[in-house]
C-alpha cells in the first residue's frame, strides 16, 4: 500500500509539474495505434531505445511522422496528446497524456494521406501503443484528431548510458533524459584524454573513434534548450560493453 502511494503522488506531482513547466500553445495533427502484446509500441526502433520496457518509456512511447521525428533529432523529446473535435471517438473530457518520442513512423505514398498515408510528408502523426491511444480516445477509431504540445520530460533516476562497441569503436545510448528531452550534443571524457566530442551514430546513439577501455568515463550532454549536465566517473575503470551507468539529471 506504501508504494501505491508513493506512485499515486508521484503522478499528481508530475502532472501538476508538466502543467506549470507547460509554455507550448497546442498544434494539431492526428494519431493512430499499433497493437502489441507487451503495451509497448516498439521493442527496437528508429531512436535506438531497444526495450523500451526495460528504459521505462513503455506504453507511452510513440512513433512520428517524418516532419516531427526530423531524422532523429526530436528522440527523447515530450509531447502532450489530446483526442478533440471528434463526439464519437474522442473519450468525455479529452484527457491527455505524455508521450515519448521514441521511433519513426515511415510515409507510405502508396496510399492517400488521408486513408493510410498518415506519415506521409508533410502530415504531423502520432504512431502510439493500443495502451495509451485507449487513454484518450475509443480502441474503435483507425484515427483520431488530436492536439499536442511539447512539454519538459519528467525522469526518474539520472541520464543512463549505455556502452556497446569494440576495441576500437566506442558507442553510448542515452536514455532517461529529463527536461527538453533532446539530446544534441555529447562529449567523453577519459582519464587519460581530454573532452572528446562524438557524433550522432543514429537516434541517440553517440559514436567515437577511440579506445577508452581502462578508462573511468565522464559524460558532457547537452540538451535542445542548450543546458550542459556533466556527469564524472560514471562507468568505473573496468566498464564492460553492455553496461548502462547512471548519471546526474537535468
Amino acid at each position: 500500500m506504501a508504494a501505491l502511494r508513493v506512485e499515486i503522488l508521484w503522478l499528481i506531482l508530475f502532472k501538476a509539474w508538466i502543467a506549470a513547466a507547460n509554455t507550448e500553445e497546442w498544434k494539431t495533427a492526428t494519431a493512430t495505434y499499433t497493437k502489441e502484446t507487451d503495451g509497448s509500441i516498439i521493442n527496437e526502433g528508429a531512436c535506438g531505445y531497444g526495450d523500451l520496457q526495460r528504459i521505462t518509456y513503455g506504453k507511452y512511447s510513440a512513433g512520428l511522422s517524418s516532419i516531427l521525428f526530423n531524422r532523429g533529432s526530436t528522440c527523447g523529446a515530450c509531447y502532450e496528446l489530446r483526442c478533440v473535435d471528434h463526439i464519437l471517438w474522442c473519450l468525455q473530457g479529452s484527457p491527455s497524456i505524455v508521450l515519448t518520442a521514441a521511433d519513426f513512423c515511415p510515409p507510405n505514398f502508396g496510399l492517400s494521406a488521408d486513408y493510410g498515408g498518415w506519415c506521409n510528408f508533410p502530415k504531423e502523426h502520432f504512431e502510439m501503443s493500443e495502451a495509451a491511444f485507449a487513454e484518450i480516445a475509443e480502441r474503435k477509431a483507425d484515427i483520431v484528431p488530436v492536439q499536442y504540445r511539447r512539454v519538459k520530460c519528467a525522469r526518474r533516476g539520472g541520464v543512463r548510458f549505455t556502452v556497446s562497441g569494440s576495441s576500437h569503436f566506442y558507442q553510448v545510448l542515452i536514455t532517461n533524459v529529463g527536461l527538453d528531452g533532446e539530446v544534441v550534443a555529447v562529449k567523453v571524457k577519459g582519464s587519460k584524454t581530454g573532452w572528446i566530442p562524438m557524433a550522432r551514430n543514429w537516434g541517440q546513439n553517440w559514436q567515437s573513434n577511440l579506445n577508452l577501455k581502462r578508462q573511468p568515463l565522464s559524460f558532457e550532454v547537452t540538451s535542445s534548450g542548450g543546458r550542459t549536465l556533466t556527469s564524472y566517473n560514471v562507468a568505473p575503470v573496468d566498464w564492460q560493453f553492455g553496461q548502462t551507468f547512471e548519471g546526474k539529471q537535468f
